[in-house]
């Protein structure tokens, strides 16, 4: 009798904790389980930010896939992924296909640029580890070249952000921490860097508190951040951004670094293949399944779900992922053992901590406001355990965070 084959796309957060669930629960005889990604490694998606500044090496937010699934059980297979034909079961890769009994679709994320032009050529975006070392190096370079030339551009030390979102805010806190660091390695004055940020909407950080909002803008201006908030980009180009100042007029803002961190959308892959979505994320049921799909079920960046309470979709985060990951494990291995009697999902919210730096953060967790060093180490706490759920001990050692109160 041929056994169950469930195909997971996408080894983030969502994939991996899928899989590595799926290898304790289900004997070796149960079901082949396969894992597609595109490289041979995970990375932390919400330590980009330090890599990108380059506060933390790009090594440190990786780790091989290797290391934490069972060969025993799950047959990696490293591939890109091109398209899923629903109807026939079957998942196309750049060269060859895959079919399916089950398939959980957890593809992560692209960048949203809401079709501003020039932003998809001229400003980089913080959406993996080779994007994170080339905006490392290239604000390196900038530094690095300011005093070579004949005539010292200030271009070169102006650095734009766009967006005051999670990402944005997070990226901002490590400039805040590197840029002296780069000043005095390079021998230039801090006060010549300029560092602004641009957001469209009334607020920065919308959705949190406004004390807590608020203590960010603070610390962040008070390391050299310019804040334009209310503020929409207009276009990018290769001189900079154009921004809208009142009804009919623009400005040029000319940076050397346009860094786009403004909005995340589903993965492309789920628009190609016909899905029902919005922003390339579908709005799945309560088991996490795509409608009208028994076998296909979506997590991750690329899932819909709507917070009753306030009538609006849960933003897609490592949190609500690895809780995806967690229970479609769980109602995998029912399924497998002829048991249909399935748990619905239900996102139980830990809180959420956004980091400043090393050393700083806001955050809410356990239903209280949370500041400063106390914050940053709830925020590392945090992101061990992520590592901690996927690769016990051995990984948490390897990987983790360990300078808890700096």
């Amino acid at each position: 009798m041929n056994r169950p084959k469930i195909v997971v796309l996408g080894a983030g957060y969502g994939g991996l904790m899928t899989v590595t669930r799926l290898q304790k629960q289900l004997g070796n005889n149960d079901a082949d389980i396969v894992l597609v990604n595109k490289n041979d490694y995970h990375y932390e998606t919400t330590w980009l930010h330090e890599a990108s500044a380059g506060t933390l090496h790009h090594d440190r937010v990786r780790y091989d896939i290797s290391k934490v699934i069972n060969p025993g059980k799950v047959n990696f297979v490293q591939k890109t992924v091109t398209k899923i034909e629903p109807e026939s079961k079957k998942v196309i890769l750049e060269d060859g296909e895959l079919s399916y009994d089950y398939l959980v679709v957890a593809l992560g994320a692209a960048p949203e640029t809401f079709g501003i032009q020039g932003l998809d050529k001229y400003a980089f975006s913080i959406v993996n580890v080779n994007a994170a070392r080339q905006i490392r190096e290239h604000i390196e370079y900038q530094f690095a070249t300011y005093k070579v030339e004949g005539e010292k551009n200030p271009e070169r030390l102006t650095i734009v952000v766009g967006g005051a979102g999670f990402t944005g805010i997070e990226f901002l806190g490590e400039l805040g921490n590197r840029i002296p660091e780069l000043c005095k390695e390079y021998d230039i004055d801090q006060k010549l860097v300029k560092i602004i940020c641009v957001e469209a909407a009334p607020t920065a950080l919308p959705g949190f508190d406004p004390e807590l909002v608020q203590y960010a803008m603070a610390n962040l201006q008070k390391k050299g951040v310019e804040f334009r908030i209310g503020t929409a980009i207009k276009e990018a180009t290769p001189d900079g951004i154009i921004v809208a100042k009142g009804e009919d007029e623009t400005e040029e803002i000319k940076a050397a670094t346009v860094v786009w961190a403004a909005g995340v959308r589903g993965n492309p892959i789920i628009e190609e293949s016909g899905f029902e979505n919005m922003r390339g994320r579908v709005k799945v049921d309560p088991y996490l399944r795509a409608p009208g799909y028994e076998d296909i079920f979506i997590i991750g960046d690329c899932a819909l779900i709507i917070n009753e309470e306030i009538n609006r979709p849960y933003p897609p985060t490592a949190q609500i992922s690895m809780q995806q990951g967690e229970l479609l494990a769980s109602n995998l291995t029912k399924l497998i053992n002829g048991n249909s009697d399935l748990h619905t999902f239900s996102f139980d919210n830990k809180g959420t901590v956004c980091s400043l730096g090393d050393d700083d953060a806001i955050g809410v967790a356990f239903g209280k406001k949370i500041t400063g060093t106390k914050a940053s180490f709830m925020k590392k706490m945090i992101d061990n355990r992520a590592l901690y759920m996927i690769g016990g001990v051995p990984l948490t050692l390897k990987k983790g965070k360990f300078d808890l109160f700096k």
